[in-house]
């Protein structure tokens, strides 16, 4: 990029009223007071659109996917309503380490930070695949993972990659919460340096005219190329094709 070229974001859909984005990994979505300085995809989108954005809703930083911007306060105050009555659909896509039963619900309360109490929080996933690689990763000669279809209930801080260590099977390439192991190993096997947790649709009614929208984040190519490698490829792509088409099976 040259010194005078401005970075933008991938635009997955945009009207008057909304836009959404395709976030990368490793950038927050609004300016925060520990990291002032840095770019954020606000920041990004408003000098992109030359206009302001709000946001609704949040990502973490190492997470990647669809992040919806409003284009005014009235929509945003829409949108933000629909996000808290649960009304908004998520849908993610995350590796972890071990197998994981076929399908199930975690339900154990979270605090937002140590100063508050414990709330509520919910989340339901499929696993899609499962792999056991020839890799000795510390006293085990072979490394299992699954592939995991996630869709939460709820909207707590860092909940899927809290609630998957709940259940012992941490999300791959997460440095705060996960296994150093596992990650180092993706890193060296795969080259892959991030968390494997992507926010890969969001299905909301349209704040505006009620239409309802399935919006959808590709892959990002790293990561499609170690689901080819391990032959999760069609899996991915078999589980978004059925979510265009509405299918009530996702867990929604």
């Amino acid at each position: 990029m040259g010194k005078n070229e401005k970075k933008t974001l991938p635009i997955l859909y945009k009207d008057e009223h909304i836009v959404a984005i395709d976030k990368p990994a490793g950038i927050h979505v609004h300016p925060t007071r520990l990291s002032p300085g840095e770019d954020s995809c606000m920041r990004i989108l408003r000098d992109q659109l030359n206009q302001w954005v709000y946001p609704v809703h949040r990502l973490d930083r190492a997470t990647s996917g669809v992040v919806v911007f409003a284009l005014s306060s009235d929509v945003a105050r829409k949108l933000q309503n629909l996000f808290n009555s649960r009304t908004v659909k998520k849908y993610y896509l995350a590796v972890v380490r071990g197998w994981v039963p076929e399908k199930g619900e975690i339900s154990a309360p979270l605090k937002e930070n140590k100063t508050k109490e414990q709330v509520e929080a919910i989340t339901k996933y499929i696993r899609l695949g499962k792999i056991d690689l020839p890799v000795a990763v510390g006293k085990f000669p072979s490394a299992r993972y699954s592939l995991v279809w996630i869709t939460p209930i709820t909207g707590r801080m860092h909940q899927i990659r809290k609630h998957f260590v709940h259940l012992r099977h941490p999300i791959i390439g997460d440095v705060q919460y996960g296994d150093g192991k596992h990650n180092r190993l993706f890193r060296e096997e795969f080259g892959l340096h991030r968390l494997l947790l992507m926010a890969v649709a969001l299905e909301f009614p349209h704040p505006v005219n009620d239409s309802l929208l399935t919006i959808q984040s590709p892959i990002p190519d790293d990561v499609m190329s170690f689901f080819q490698k391990v032959g999760w490829d069609m899996k991915v792509k078999n589980m978004l094709e059925t979510l265009k088409r509405n299918d009530a099976s996702l867990m929604g």
